[in-house]
């Protein structure tokens, strides 16, 4: 069975820092303890409202990190002007609405085909891996493929949020979608809301490749530390990937 990558989002340090202004702490630094700590990629979300990752730390990662930089943006034109002034090694297209605490589901690319089309097309054209955050759906999938992203990232929120018959028919639906994934050509990622009592069901998925996970790692480093949170987590998705 192929490695299963980790991505590390940075944004909730910046979340901390902004709370109070100032510098501290740096989510730069937490890029570098995360590939100390075994990550092989770090996501960073600027949004609209700059709640969080703020443009001058998006400069910073790209010119310091030596791991690839997956930048997660809504499908705008000021959003896509960062991304090609920039050059991160990804693009992840997501919804993105004022008012939500955090990103609530996945886009419908199959409802705003026309109009994300011409943006994967402008990321592509500049050599930046696209990849569209959606619902494990074949519907989300097939439009993805069509409009020319080569990578789908499946939202894990219904999965991690549900308990018992509930949750496993979300994960039977997240591995129904990336089987459909692989089956047409896409390569397939996963996220959000991970944690170590979750992370291991969809770790052992084969045709998954990367998971994205911050916040509850972020988290965790409260009481443990960021490179110890983070190793547990590589060693969670590691003994699922590689089990019997």
């Amino acid at each position: 069975m192929s490695a299963l990558r980790l991505g590390v989002n940075i944004d909730h340090v910046a979340t901390i820092r902004n709370a109070r202004g100032g510098l501290h702490p740096d989510p730069v630094r937490a890029a570098h303890m995360a590939a100390a700590a075994g990550a092989d990629g770090i996501t960073a979300h600027l949004r609209e409202d700059r709640r969080h990752i703020a443009d001058h730390d998006i400069a910073r990662l790209s010119n310091e990190i030596a791991l690839p930089l997956n930048f997660e943006m809504a499908a705008t034109e000021e959003m896509l002007a960062i991304a090609l002034r920039h050059r991160p090694h990804a693009a992840c297209i997501v919804p993105e609405r004022r008012e939500e605490r955090t990103t609530e589901g996945g886009l419908d690319v199959v409802g705003a085909k026309d109009r994300l089309r011409p943006l994967v097309h402008r990321l592509r054209d500049a050599g930046i891996r696209v990849s569209m955050f959606i619902e494990a759906d074949p519907r989300q999938l097939d439009a993805s493929l069509e409009i020319g992203a080569p990578v789908v990232e499946l939202h894990t929120g219904a999965y991690c949020d549900h308990t018992g018959d509930e949750r496993d028919r979300e994960l039977a639906r997240i591995v129904e979608a990336a089987a459909h994934a692989a089956a047409i050509g896409l390569e397939c990622h996963a996220g959000h809301g991970l944690s170590y009592d979750t992370v291991k069901p969809i770790a052992a998925i084969p045709t998954i490749a990367e998971l994205n996970i911050g916040h509850f790692l972020v988290g965790e480093a409260i009481f443990v530390g960021f490179e110890a949170s983070i190793r547990h987590m590589r060693q969670l998705m590691d003994e699922a990937r590689h089990r019997p």
